[in-house]
């Protein structure tokens, strides 16, 4: 008897459908799986076979054939288990029939996700919130999902998800027992811990804290130079409690890859904090960008909509710094493998610190720095210009004089209270792109920056005393301007002053330095 169960699966984060077919017939007993799968699939006819068994349910050795449709697309995972074992239960008639032994239709309305253990349960897969969004915009109704992964599927409205704990549940369901799909919940009620750091035990460095509340309103990159101890880490590390909200839109989007990825918190079911990815300095390429066998996301897609920190920017290798200067375009980076070519969202606010030389007190006033002019210009040189222009914001992180750090006046300005600033300017952006997709000042294209940056004469003078001074570039030049609409949008303001422009201009100190 032939037998077909809907089922899904990724590539990248665009879900397809797959038909799993059954066809057993008599002759010798053997299981063949066809339709392009990998190990994990070809895995799965032992698992199956177990799983049945242990749940009940008769497995007669027989020539069973399970094609994947479609068969000329790759298919990876353990994800087709269930709909594996369920199209053999129904072609051999223990699921799917009524009381006369003719097949129901109820198979038919249903998707089934699962991975199954060899007692049967149903456990958890990875990728499910981006295959319910895909399967939702190509119209498919109900969905069957294992019950790890029912958190991250209420938060996705506009289908039914049904969520089993076993394959006994199942199979109730393709004999018609009535269930009740997942309810649904509202994405502002998800909790997450705090974050530890906060800007109320950063004693002085009063400048760079405002350069991290302009960088954090406007999504901007920033770039930290200071001596060791001054706290760049610190600074870096209190930036996701200054963040601001992320909206409906941008959760989900965050949600997708880290589901598809597997390093989804289950308990919870979706990211409503901004990531805060500080991969090590021995970093791969292919760990940031993703890649490997399945083109798998890296570093800078998890940081999605969040934040990138590389801690002591210049130990990078050149080579994997450089590959971070599309991504900073474009907003997206495409892995591309002999087998697959997949693109994955990479919106990240790159946050990086570095000290000045290589002994680290080139500056300092209160430590003699050892270094040669060719030594630092060598270390500074590990760092293209091109990859400096495409970062906003260059700041010098001032060493902290002991009375500072033991002055008893009192705790400095908290992350709440900065916050509360950010998500203010930011909530100004959102109300002046609704219509196009961008929900922050340094996402403004070409046209976006025309309509939005326009100067007074005070402030074009100054802009182009800098322009000339310093050599910027036109993507610096640009790269000013988001960063004076962000510093007006803090003050409430309309329009950018010439107050705005200079304090953008301050915060390309590097292209002041070569000069």
């Amino acid at each position: 008897m032939l037998s077909g169960i809907h089922s899904y699966a990724l590539d990248g984060l665009n879900g397809y459908g797959v038909t799993v077919e059954v066809d057993i017939q008599a002759g010798l007993p053997k299981t063949d799986l066809v339709g392009l799968p990998d190990a994990a699939i070809k895995e799965a006819k032992e698992r199956v076979r177990s799983a049945v068994k242990n749940s009940g349910y008769d497995y007669t050795p027989r020539k069973i054939t399970v094609n994947l449709a479609p068969a000329n697309t790759r298919k990876e995972g353990s994800i087709f288990d269930l709909a594996i074992a369920l199209g053999i239960l129904c072609a051999t008639e223990q699921a799917g029939v009524d009381e006369h032994k003719k097949p129901l239709a109820v198979a038919r309305d249903y998707v089934f996700l699962g991975e199954l253990s060899l007692s049967g349960e149903v456990r958890k897969i990875n990728g499910v919130m981006p295959m319910l969004i895909s399967a939702r915009e190509q119209g498919v109704k109900r969905v069957v999902v294992p019950y790890a992964n029912a958190n991250e599927a209420r938060y996705i409205r506009g289908i039914d998800v049904y969520a089993v704990h076993n394959l006994r549940e199942a199979v109730g369901l393709v004999n018609g027992l009535p269930a009740a799909p997942v309810e649904k919940s509202d994405i502002g009620i998800a909790i997450e811990a705090p974050y530890g750091e906060d800007f109320k035990f950063v004693k002085g460095q009063y400048s760079a804290k405002r350069a991290m509340e302009i960088a954090a309103a406007g999504g901007h990159n920033i770039l930290m130079i200071g001596a060791p101890g001054g706290g760049k880490t610190m600074l870096a590390k209190c930036l996701p409690g200054i963040l601001p909200d992320m909206s409906e839109a941008e959760a989900l989007e965050t949600t997708k890859i880290h589901s598809a990825a597997g390093i989804l918190d289950e308990r919870i079911g979706i990211v409503t904090r901004r990531p805060f990815r500080s991969p090590h300095h021995t970093t791969s390429r292919v760990a940031l960008t993703g890649g490997g066998s399945t083109a798998r996301p890296g570093e800078i897609s998890f940081a999605h909509n969040g934040v990138l920190f590389l801690d002591e920017l210049p130990e990078y290798p050149r080579a994997a710094l450089e590959i971070l200067r599309q991504p900073l375009e474009d907003g997206v980076v495409t892995v591309a493998r002999a087998a697959r070519t997949v693109e994955y969202p990479a919106s990240f606010m790159l946050v990086a610190s570095m000290n000045p030389c290589p002994c680290g007190f080139y500056g300092s006033a209160s430590h003699e720095c050892t270094c040669t002019p060719s030594q630092i210009q060598k270390y500074m040189s590990r760092i293209s210009g091109p990859l400096l222009d495409r970062i906003d914001l260059h700041i010098h992180v001032d060493e902290v004089k002991y009375e500072e750090l033991s002055a008893q006046n009192g705790e400095a300005e908290s992350s709440a209270d900065v916050k509360a600033r950010v998500n203010a300017a930011r909530a100004l952006q959102l109300l002046r792109y609704r219509d196009v997709g961008v929900f922050c000042n340094a996402k403004m294209t070409s046209a976006m920056i025309k309509r939005y940056c326009a100067l007074d004469t005070a402030g074009e003078r100054i802009l182009s005393s800098a322009f000339e001074k310093f050599g910027l570039s036109a993507r610096a030049y640009t790269r000013v301007l988001k960063v004076a609409r962000t510093i007006a949008d803090l003050d409430g303001a309309v329009d950018i002053s010439s107050r705005h422009v200079t304090e953008a201009v301050m915060y390309r100190s590097l292209d002041r330095s070569v000069k």
